[in-house]
């Protein structure tokens, strides 16, 4: 059985080209990973745009062009075939979740890999903060929330948070870590006071799944690479694929390429 926490990122990109499913959240530890999302040609400007006027949450690390499937951050692998499950939407309506995206393939999609807030959970881990979506054995908790992003051309939808529970003691050191990764979304963008976000209801998340929030911790939540994909919902493009929330692309960068003093 493969070893998750150490398997490089080519054997964790077979191990889902083979057909394993799940989520990412402490796989290939030290390498970062990336959120995915493929767009044709005629829509790449607009989305490159709203990245660029949005760069919380939509941090660029790569972009594959029209019709390539491979390149630097994915050595000898294949964007179709490498990332656990996408998402597949038709004018911003959702209508297939495949683990291989071949078939829905075409050769002017313009694939966007967006920096992914698991590439700091080992940095958190080893200053003691423990990630309770690991801990629990669940996709991470994702919340469409109430603020706007910067709109671009046809592209425009709401900010997106992933959230980890941190011991309130502990806050100042999530803050502190995550900051150093600017190019993986950095620092929260809230710390407790969900509400303030619009979000009503912690156990009921858009996207992945709850976690317990246990006494003593806060809720902290960070900008998270799903917003492209809510903006791809509201904007209607006619074909967009994305990995499927919390199953991303292992990539062959580590996790200190990123890593600011």
């Amino acid at each position: 059985m493969i070893d998750r926490a150490f398997a490089t990122p080519a054997a964790a990109r077979e191990a889902f080209r083979n057909g394993l499913v799940e989520p990412t959240s402490g796989w290939s530890r030290g390498f970062a990973q990336a959120n995915v999302l493929a767009i044709p040609r005629e829509q790449a400007f607009d989305l490159l745009l709203f990245a660029q006027r949005n760069p919380k949450s939509c941090p660029i690390l790569g972009v594959l062009e029209p019709g390539e499937t491979t390149g630097p951050l994915l050595a000898g692998g294949d964007i179709r075939t490498d990332v656990p499950k996408y998402t597949v939407y038709r004018d911003g309506e959702k209508v297939d979740e495949p683990t291989d995206i071949t078939g829905h393939w075409r050769d002017d999609l313009v694939t966007f890999l967006i920096g992914c807030s698991f590439t700091f959970e080992a940095a958190l881990q080893d200053e003691g903060i423990r990630i309770a979506h690991i801990d629990q054995g669940v996709n991470v908790p994702m919340y469409r929330t109430n603020r706007e992003c910067t709109p671009a051309g046809a592209m425009s939808g709401p900010l997106v948070v992933s959230m980890r529970p941190v011991p309130a003691g502990q806050v100042p050191d999530a803050v502190r870590i995550t900051s150093r990764y600017p190019a993986v979304h950095g620092a929260p963008v809230q710390v407790g006071n969900p509400e303030e976000l619009g979000i009503t209801d912690l156990g009921a998340p858009d996207f992945g799944e709850a976690v317990q929030v246990p006494a003593g911790h806060l809720p902290v939540f960070w900008a998270c690479g799903v917003t492209p994909q809510a903006a791809v919902m509201r904007s209607r493009p006619p074909l967009a694929i994305g990995h499927a929330p919390g199953h991303m692309l292992i990539t062959d960068a580590r996790d200190s390429d990123y890593l600011v003093p």
